[in-house]
């Protein structure tokens, strides 16, 4: 039998046809690998563009019922993402349910995509996903130290063991709050601005920072508005994340390569 990233098994006993999925990266990348496979997707699945499917409501609080509704032969969740007890509730309605991890690392982040996708789903491995492994396989020397605000009022940064500290390394971009206890500490202001960060790197979700909202807060420092989707989703995404992030970086005036 199957079993997901969690070791919990996954009774499935063929190729799944219909798949809900609770997380908008792993959306985009079953549509980019197996097309017409999601049968339904949370309100937050804005990738593919052109998905057209029945919505769930949230990642966080998907409306289970729903979920059951639609009755499909897998449903795709994440550790962090989604709540226990609503994986939990779906699995005792007898629809199995494939958890992935929560990725520290890019490498880590795809080999748990592509466990979905080749063996979860029985799909050929994607173009996209070889892709993204050559690009994303090395890290660049660290030149400037960063801090990665993910929301505001109050301010959470980005931590330890996380995606996006580990996207933004390999650009040669080292996360200052990277040894911290957790994963999203919540300094003051002033503890960040006192930091000894060269930039700081506002992405547009899950807040959605902007010129104007975010930067004033911290006088005098460089900073770059990335696209969230690239700094945080593990799929398709990742191929043109690479280019967008060093531009958006250049354009701070801090030069990585």
């Amino acid at each position: 039998m199957l079993v997901d990233d969690l070791g919990e098994p996954v009774p499935v006993s063929a190729p799944p046809k219909r798949v809900v999925s609770l997380v908008p990266s792993l959306t985009d990348a079953i549509e980019a690998t197996g097309p017409g496979l999601v049968a339904g997707a949370t309100d937050y699945c804005t990738h593919p563009a052109d998905l057209d499917v029945p919505r769930v409501g949230g990642s966080k609080y998907p409306h289970v019922d729903k979920v059951l509704e639609l009755r499909p032969d897998l449903v795709v969740a994440n550790a962090e993402e989604n709540r226990p007890e609503d994986v939990a509730r779906i699995r005792a309605d007898g629809i199995p349910v494939w958890v992935t991890a929560a990725a520290a690392t890019v490498p880590a982040g795809l080999g748990s995509v592509r466990r979905l996708l080749t063996q979860g789903l029985d799909l050929p491995e994607p173009d996209w996903l070889v892709t993204a492994e050559d690009l994303w396989r090395t890290a660049e020397p660290v030149r400037v130290r960063a801090v990665i605000p993910v929301w505001r009022r109050p301010w959470i940064v980005v931590g330890r063991d996380t995606f996006a500290g580990d996207v933004l390394l390999r650009l040669g971009v080292a996360n200052v709050y990277a040894d911290h206890a957790d994963r999203y500490p919540r300094p003051s202001i002033d503890e960040l601005n006192a930091a000894g960060a060269d930039l700081v790197v506002f992405p547009d979700e899950p807040y959605e920072f902007t010129a104007a909202d975010g930067p004033e807060a911290f006088p005098g420092l460089p900073f770059a508005l990335v696209n969230g989707r690239h700094l945080t989703w593990c799929g398709p995404s990742l191929v043109e994340a690479h280019a967008s992030l060093l531009g958006a970086e250049r354009r701070s005036g801090r030069r990585l390569d």
